[in-house]
């Protein structure tokens, strides 16, 4: 069951991808992603209100009252997906979908090289294997960036390296938060505090130099990154939440959706070097099925 939702997770979170490059195209970055958050505590905040007024109607999606240590755990959890979502957004928007999406579904490669060194994980013979080949598949990725200009060098590839070791120390964290509280309650909790700190940063940062910047427009693909963005992280603590999950092949099995933003690329946006692009992206789902294997 654990494994059927990961996967619903990973096909929510390639359509996800798609409509945050849509959103994104010629549209200023910060308050794009501070609408979808708070799109994403308007969708929670009937089930949650459900939970406090009529909590037997509510079911899995209970969100029981916590304590002031596990909000300061939620908090911490909610400052690093928020960096990581800052760092990626302003890279997807900045980078070509072939490129960004297949580096971010590194991910898991990083969660289980987390795993190994905090956790005292083993990798077996075919997690080893996994690691080698998307780290390979990685470098064929910055070659083909390089071929239209988006080398090393370029800032918006290190924002989306730097989206992605987030994302993975999010995912560590995921595993402890998961043993210790409701999987409802840190999602919610999670997503209010992350519109909390981003309402911060967008009267900071963006609203005083609005006029002097990538215009903002509100397209309603902004509700729809909300809508899958909130079913995806269902699924995902959902199945992380249930017994004999495990971390490793739940992320690398959420990240395999890069598929789909592939797919939309290639045949919308007809982005370049699609045909040497695909030899990582085989690569990376290759290294995604050793890790599977390696699961035991």
């Amino acid at each position: 069951m654990w494994i059927f939702l990961a996967l619903l997770s990973a096909v929510l979170l390639g359509v996800y991808d798609i409509f945050k490059k849509i959103s994104l195209r010629e549209n200023a970055v910060i308050p794009v992603l501070f609408l979808s958050i708070l799109t994403s505590s308007i969708i929670l905040l009937p089930i949650h209100l459900l939970s406090v007024f009529a909590p037997d109607t509510t079911s899995v999606f209970y969100v029981p009252a916590v304590d002031f240590r596990t909000h300061l755990l939620i908090l911490l959890k909610s400052v690093i997906v928020l960096a990581s979502w800052l760092f990626a957004y302003f890279a997807v928007k900045h980078l070509p979908i072939t490129i960004a999406s297949p580096v971010k579904a590194t991910q898991p490669m990083w969660t289980v090289v987390g795993a190994l060194l905090i956790f005292g994980e083993r990798l077996s013979g075919f997690q080893a294997a996994g690691v080698a080949v998307i780290l390979l598949s990685f470098y064929l990725f910055s070659v083909a960036g390089a071929r239209e200009g988006f080398s090393l060098k370029n800032k918006w590839i290190w924002f989306i390296v730097l989206a992605t070791l987030s994302g993975s120390a999010s995912g560590l964290f995921d595993k402890y938060l998961m043993r210790e509280f409701p999987r409802f309650t840190v999602q919610v909790y999670y997503t209010y505090y992350q519109a909390i700190l981003m309402l911060i940063i967008t009267l900071a940062l963006w609203y005083p130099k609005r006029k002097s910047s990538t215009p903002f427009r509100w397209w309603w693909s902004i509700a729809l990154i909300s809508f899958f963005l909130v079913t995806a992280d269902f699924c995902y603590f959902y199945a992380l939440s249930m017994d004999g999950s495990l971390i490793a092949v739940i992320s690398t099995l959420r990240r395999s959706g890069v598929v789909i933003p592939f797919l939309f690329g290639a045949l919308y946006y007809r982005e370049k070097n699609l045909k040497f692009k695909m030899i990582p992206l085989v690569g990376i789902l290759i290294g995604i099925l050793f890790l599977f294997l390696g699961k035991d």
